[in-house]
């Protein structure tokens, strides 16, 4: 192959424009198409930039000419010749470069190519599975291309609009000491402590909070951070935060800072003037009115609480459910008489046991008459009165579950959103942004059978809910946020306890002893006893930011080489096998055969 000695490229391909025609100057790239049409050859050559029609002449150098014939497709070439306009027959107002093509001079051919497993072409529909094998290929595309550009622009912007701000980024360890609650750790072992054991971090918090005690004030850090947990479409065993803390602060301020960058990343991305304070809505309020703590309010059809009409019903299945404490809700599907077979709510009902619901009553209002297999359980007021609550109208679906209260707010809140989905009921275009607050300090957790943290075991609790810490952990409010953007989760925090006597308590609701606290957090417990600041942040999941700014639906488009559900990578074959002598070296053993890992 040629080099590109004693050549240097004068700009990339798209950039040139009809200011250069008359100007000699040097192209390089990739052959995006190629078209022999007898004494003339085009090729349109592409960079991350864009592309610009070359031309090569056979009477102008019947030589280069033929070696030009010699190109294909992905063929990487460096051409030196003169920018002129193209004929106005053969404009393209398609392309920024249209107007312009570069008549060639000098071809060197610097890379030769095999044909494609994959078309390098825009919004490709290749399966998924072989996008990812041949990533550096599907990388080339210019919608991936543009992704990879707009991940760069939401980082800068992050690193400038928090330097505008006063914090300092500054960078935590990698290896650190796993101190678990939460997720799986990644665990890396250490050749020079033969059996101890490194992690990777799920996230940088106690560090960010030791940065606080050591008065930093104001940190950010655009964090890798590792979790050993299956997989999902908006979840990878290794993701990226924009992670930072503040001293001397509260609530308001965390957010208000943070509302300050979304503004920005809407401005500079979108053009658009993003309108602040956002809106807060409680927790709970949440639950209640939309089955979700990362609510879609760009649409209706909210959750109404029946209990208390149904409560005295005869219909055995509702009555009995309030008797044990759940409860019965419903929504509205708003004229969905004319868009639901009974073989479509047929289906809704086995939508809703993905959710753990044994079931989805509904009732159609006719013109003259109620359709449904439940309304003869009930009298005439009790009708009456639900469909009243629901504000129900000829042509309108109720369509209700009754259970615990955890499993009616996912199956309404999914099914809400699956009805949203199926009529088109979000704006196009519409985005919107809200904080979700005073989130239950503890969740129970079936599996260890005791409370455990929702955020994690440093977060404050509300200082009206301190006393219920002993006594009824489960009714305690935290002081932590979380930012929503069009339903999904982009970013999430809260004030920390710098109070040793609270922490203890913390600890103690928790089922710590005061050995495992020390034997977990130590270090940070050590250090609070130097004078530690009121403090508070969060953290963004910068893929699942970008994912929601591309308007993509997985965050897999948003990362250069992500992993598949099983955790691999399948471009490289990671994870793999080691040498035995690496092994050796680390005083480790394995019983796993090659062939089962294979």
């Amino acid at each position: 192959m040629e080099t590109i000695k004693g050549l240097k490229r004068t700009r990339r391909c798209g950039d040139f424009t009809v200011e250069d025609v008359g100007k000699t100057v040097t192209a390089m790239g990739w052959t995006q198409v190629y078209r022999n049409l007898g004494g003339v050859i085009f090729v349109d050559l592409r960079d991350r930039s864009g592309i610009l029609q070359v031309v090569f002449n056979v009477e102008k150098d019947k030589e280069m000419f033929e070696k030009a014939d010699t190109i294909r497709s992905e063929y990487v070439l460096a051409v030196t010749g003169e920018i002129v306009k193209r004929d106005p027959e053969t404009v393209n107002e398609k392309i920024p470069t249209g107007q312009i093509e570069l008549k060639a001079k000098q071809l060197r051919i610097l890379s030769k190519a095999e044909t494609p497993p994959i078309y390098i072409e825009e919004n490709s529909n290749v399966r998924e599975e072989v996008r990812l094998k041949y990533r550096y290929l599907d990388l080339r595309r210019p919608d991936m291309q543009r992704l990879m550009e707009l991940r760069h622009r939401v980082c800068k912007l992050a690193r400038d609009y928090y330097d505008e701000n006063g914090f300092l980024e500054i960078e935590t360890p990698v290896l650190v000491k796993s101190t678990p609650e939460g997720a799986r750790d990644y665990l890396v072992p250490s050749r020079v402590h033969p059996g101890a054991f490194y992690a990777l971090p799920q996230s940088p918090q106690l560090y960010k909070q030791l940065l606080m005690v050591s008065g930093m004030d104001r940190y950010f850090q655009i964090a890798k951070c590792f979790r050993d947990e299956d997989l999902r479409a908006d979840r990878q065993p290794e993701f990226t935060q924009i992670d930072l803390e503040m001293s001397f602060v509260n609530e308001e301020d965390v957010m208000s800072v943070n509302e300050g960058f979304m503004k920005k990343v809407f401005k500079e991305i979108y053009n658009i003037d993003l309108p602040t304070p956002f809106r807060r809505i409680p927790y709970q309020e949440a639950m209640d009115r939309f089955g979700s703590d990362k609510p879609d309010t760009r649409f209706g059809m909210e959750l109404v609480n029946l209990s208390d009409v149904v409560k005295d019903c005869e219909f055995k299945v509702f009555a009995d459910v309030i008797k044990k404490g759940g409860s019965v809700r419903a929504i509205n599907c708003k004229g969905g008489d004319a868009k639901l077979s009974r073989r479509d709510l047929d289906g809704l009902v086995d939508f809703v046991k993905i959710y753990k619901a044994k079931g989805l009553a509904w009732i159609v209002i006719g013109e003259n008459e109620l359709k449904s297999p439940i309304t003869k359980f009930f009298q005439q007021e009790e009708i009456d009165a639900m469909l009243s609550a629901m504000n129900a109208e000829v042509g309108d679906i109720i369509m209700i579950v009754a259970d615990r209260d955890q499993i009616v707010y996912d199956a309404l809140g999914a099914l809400r959103l699956e009805l949203a989905k199926r009529f088109e009921l979000i704006p196009e275009g519409s985005y919107d942004l809200l904080w979700v607050t005073e989130f239950p300090l503890f969740e129970y957790s079936e599996e260890e059978k005791r409370y455990v943290a929702k955020h994690h075991p440093f977060t404050m609790p509300m200082e009206e809910d301190i006393p219920l810490l002993e006594t009824e952990p489960h009714k305690v409010r935290s002081r932590a946020y979380d930012m929503v953007f069009n339903g999904t989760e982009v970013g999430g925090g809260s004030i920390r306890i710098n109070n040793q006597e609270l922490q203890s308590k913390m600890f103690h609701a928790l089922g710590f002893t005061q050995e495992d606290a020390n034997e977990r957090f130590g270090f940070l417990l050590e250090a609070f006893q130097y004078g530690t600041p009121p403090h508070g942040g969060m953290a963004y999941g910068l893929d699942r930011l970008i994912m929601l700014l591309a308007n993509r639906d997985s965050i897999r488009d948003v990362i250069a080489f992500p992993k598949v559900k099983d955790a691999s990578e399948i471009m490289s074959g990671a994870p793999g096998l080691v040498d035995q002598k690496q092994l050796k070296e680390l005083s480790i053993k394995t019983n796993v055969l090659k062939e089962e890992i294979n």
